[in-house]
């Protein structure tokens, strides 16, 4: 048996580092007090569903795979194939617009005219993305302590300073630049542009059910996988609206641009305080962050793709793992393909439009998993109502009807809103908008279909497991 390394503090930190980032909190502060709206509405309708059924199905199914597990024995074969497809694929989608962030941040620490510097911005996300993967090469304990101290002096820290300094400014009697009142709370309901953003603080929220592949590498997964549930949910609830508030109260709401960027939101936030000289500090503890994070969704999703691999979906070469049981094939594919994605990003014309069609793409992928997945819960509940879990969504199945719906319908819902292009970009022909991401989503979709018409049976020739 392999010794299992993970703690829950070291699982918890996982969770944290997969899902906040500090990048995201300006781009939600520009709707000011209307956010806190977002928040709590994504929680209860989607958050904290994924929490409370990831918990149920981790903790009765805990072997390796996650989702692609918990699919399967709901609905088969090629639906858990589709499902862990999803998983990652909308992961690789999505790295290009985390590296072309990182070394945009890492710019403020040398020179911010940097971030128009072609040749800088290529190699540092090319140089970043290969370091990760190296990192997560050398095993679950390592790439866990990766994320562990990336979210620690990367989110944290950092995070808790600017809440503390929001705090402050309200203390000192500075005048803040939202208004506290319920109808500033409420958005704009007649407005589907406004409504759509909906979407991105739903993918913000999105990630708690990935730490599910690990869940042979954690201490008495039954006990300790819900616990550190718990304790990763409170801390990114908390974080994410103290933090979004901090700073809508601290910078005026016209002056939050999302073609800006985060840390330049963040260099206004502290220039207001005289706080200017910590900027290099700042962007180099959020330059940890992100990296955490990151590590933490190159290692996650591959494992639950090694599953399928292993499954015969894959040839042999695919199936390859490291004495610390990690899919080197699968990593390094991967590393490829988001390389090749990286230099192409990079030579588009308009950056922070190819970033959101980019975003808006990854999150209706995602979200089309998280309906599998949600599905596939209430399926066994039914189909395996006797196999054992150690945490269990109260109310029978009826309280599993109701977590289950709210994260069903608020995924759906989402979805469809992502096809609304936001107001605050111009993201050209809206014809072209549509056919890309439909275009997009029908061919991720199918690719995982496609790939199964070719299977071999020399492709079953599964490696012993370790």
């Amino acid at each position: 048996m392999k010794k299992r390394s993970l703690n829950i503090f070291l699982l918890a930190m996982i969770n944290v580092a997969a899902i906040v980032s500090i990048k995201n909190w300006p781009l939600t502060a520009e709707y000011g007090f209307s956010s806190l709206f977002f928040f709590i509405v994504s929680s209860l309708l989607f958050f904290i569903p994924v929490s409370l059924v990831s918990a149920e199905l981790a903790t009765g199914w805990p072997e390796r795979g996650g989702v692609y597990v918990w699919v399967k024995k709901a609905f088969g074969h090629r639906m858990g194939f589709l499902a862990a497809w999803l998983l990652w694929v909308e992961n690789v989608v999505w790295y290009p617009t985390i590296l072309s962030f990182i070394a945009g941040t890492l710019a403020f620490i040398i020179n911010p005219a940097l971030v128009h510097n072609t040749a800088y911005m290529f190699c540092v996300i090319f140089g970043t993305f290969w370091i990760a993967t190296l990192v997560n090469l050398l095993g679950m304990k390592a790439s866990g302590w990766v994320s562990t101290l990336g979210v620690i002096f990367g989110t944290i820290i950092p995070g808790s300073i600017i809440i503390l300094l929001g705090i402050l400014w309200v203390a000192d009697g500075h005048p803040s630049h939202i208004d506290f009142s319920f109808q500033s709370f409420l958005p704009d309901f007649r407005r589907p542009d406004q409504l759509s953003f909906l979407a991105g603080v739903l993918l913000g929220f999105a990630g708690m059910e990935m730490s599910a592949v690990h869940a042979k590498d954690v201490i008495n997964p039954k006990k300790n996988y819900p616990r550190a549930i718990l304790l990763s949910a409170a801390i990114i609830i908390t974080l994410s609206i103290l933090g979004t508030l901090a700073i809508a109260i601290v910078i005026p709401q016209k002056e939050i641009n999302l073609v800006a960027g985060g840390m330049e939101a963040i260099s206004l936030f502290l220039n207001s305080y005289g706080f200017g000289w910590s900027i290099p500090l700042f962007a180099l503890l959020i330059t940890l962050g992100a990296l955490g994070g990151m590590s933490t969704w190159i290692i996650g999703p591959s494992k639950a793709l090694l599953a399928t691999a292993r499954d015969g979906d894959f040839p042999p070469f695919l199936h390859k793992t490291n004495k610390k049981d990690v899919p080197v094939s699968i990593l390094i594919t991967q590393g490829v393909i988001v390389s090749i994605l990286a230099t192409i990003f990079l030579l588009m014309p308009n950056v922070s439009s190819s970033f959101w069609i980019l975003i808006a793409l990854t999150s209706q992928l995602y979200l089309l998993m998280y309906v599998l997945m949600f599905v596939a819960a209430l399926v066994l509940r039914y189909k395996h109502p006797k196999t054992p879990r150690a945490y269990k969504i109260p109310g029978g199945n009826v309280g599993m009807w109701i977590v289950s719906g709210m994260g069903i319908v608020s995924s759906l819902f989402a979805i469809v809103l992502g096809f609304i292009p936001p107001e605050q970009l111009d993201t050209g022909s809206l014809i072209f908008y549509e056919l890309f991401l439909a275009l997009g989503i029908t061919l991720f979709c199918s690719a995982p279909f496609i790939i199964l018409l070719f299977k071999k049976p020399s492709w079953n020739e599964n490696p012993p497991a370790r």
